[in-house]
């Protein structure tokens, strides 16, 4: 069977669902299109809090798309009932003039402070006293300093990610769920796109399959886009700290002097745990063959490399723990483009681990770049030429 569509998103998560809800909403006739049931736990966009802040310390560039990102969530909560965006503050703690190299994160708090100072984003600048007194679950060496912003928080993955979906469907959109994209071949001005489903015959496509795109895509895609098997570790609370993690700020953390030196982490949403993580950016992954098994001797490993010393009395032993997966680019920012020989394929991110944030606003961007030709925010910073 056959079916022809304005437009067509492959792949669902937060860039895909987002990319639908906003094509969706301007009228046209779109499909999205999903090998899994999404929001679920096969790609990126799951486990429950994704960390959101305006003052953007991998690039400036970035700094639109999430100042519109909050903006929007705000709109779709209104539009759905929703409680999605969740303004509980962002810390990041790090030395001053750190040139450790990490990637897409390289003088990260510097550059954090100095994206707040340009866009006049409300934040302060903390001593190592001042992290300690107003949250005693941190400990920061005296030479480390906080950004706070205010305004950060958290985002509900599932949730966004639902909602979009929600909202995509009430607005028209039609969803093929559980079908696999087998190919994406140029067809007359369009493109066709065989599922294993049906065959979808549509006039521009949206490719934002994550982990996935570089085999579907094919070169220079398949070499460009790295999947690497990330884990996140759900960690008990000592009974002393219960009050100071439920009302914690969200964090980030770069230390020492190894790229692999930084973790992040989340308030306690239950009272009896927290969410942490680190990043992991060796080996590239077959996401179709990811190990979703977390031996406990990894998350004794993350306490070791990052929260002791730094986490006050955390007990160390996770109680539960859940594997997703980052596609990276070789500087670790984002892929928005054209595809470089069919212009009717648009390549969305991927996001290198720090996209689920812009999401809102990249599904803005992505509609207004197949419908009228142009996004409103400049997405030059993330052009495939660079990375060519």
């Amino acid at each position: 069977m056959t079916q022809s569509f304005d437009f067509a998103v492959v792949g669902l998560g937060a860039m895909g669902s987002a990319s639908l809800y906003q094509l969706a909403r301007r009228g046209v006739r779109v499909v999205g299109i999903d090998r899994f049931e999404p929001p679920h736990n096969q790609g990126s966009s799951h486990g429950e809090t994704r960390i959101t802040r305006r003052g953007i310390g991998e690039g400036e560039a970035y700094v639109p798309l999430a100042m519109r990102s909050h903006e929007l969530w705000r709109e779709i909560e209104a539009e759905t009932g929703a409680a999605l965006l969740h303004e509980i503050g962002s810390l990041i703690i790090a030395r001053p003039g750190d040139m450790v190299e990490r990637p897409g994160r390289t003088a990260f708090i510097d550059r954090s402070i100095k994206a707040a100072q340009h866009y006049g984003i409300e934040h302060e600048v903390l001593s190592a006293d001042e992290i300690r007194s107003r949250h005693p679950h941190f400990t920061p060496q005296d030479d480390e300093i906080g950004y706070f912003e205010p305004g950060g928080g958290y985002l509900n993955v599932e949730g966004c990610v639902g909602a979009n979906l929600d909202l995509a469907v009430r607005h028209g959109a039609i969803t093929m769920l559980g079908a696999e994209v087998l190919s994406i071949v140029p067809d007359g001005d369009g493109v066709r796109i065989t599922t294993t489903a049906d065959t979808i015959l549509a006039g521009q496509v949206a490719v934002s399959a994550g982990a996935w795109a570089g085999q579907l895509l094919g070169e220079p895609f398949s070499s460009i886009l790295k999947p690497t098997r990330q884990v996140m570790h759900w960690y008990e609370i000592d009974p002393a700290l219960t009050q100071a993690w439920a009302g914690s700020p969200v964090f980030m953390w770069p230390h020492g002097e190894d790229g692999d030196g930084f973790f992040y982490g989340f308030p306690s949403l239950d009272g009896a745990t927290f969410k942490t993580a680190d990043e992991y950016y060796g080996a590239a992954s077959d996401p179709d063959a990811i190990d979703r098994v977390v031996p406990a001797a990894d998350s004794a490993r993350m306490h070791a490399a990052h929260l002791a010393g730094r986490l006050a009395h955390v007990v160390p032993r996770a109680v539960r723990t859940a594997t997703c997966i980052y596609t990276a680019t070789a500087d670790s920012a984002f892929l928005i483009d054209r595809h470089p020989v069919y212009a009717s394929i648009l390549v969305v991110s991927p996001c290198s681990g720090h996209g689920f944030k812009h999401s809102a606003a990249i599904g803005e961007a992505v509609a207004q770049t197949l419908v009228d030709g142009q996004s409103k925010i400049d997405l030059s910073a993330f052009a495939l030429g660079r990375l060519l």
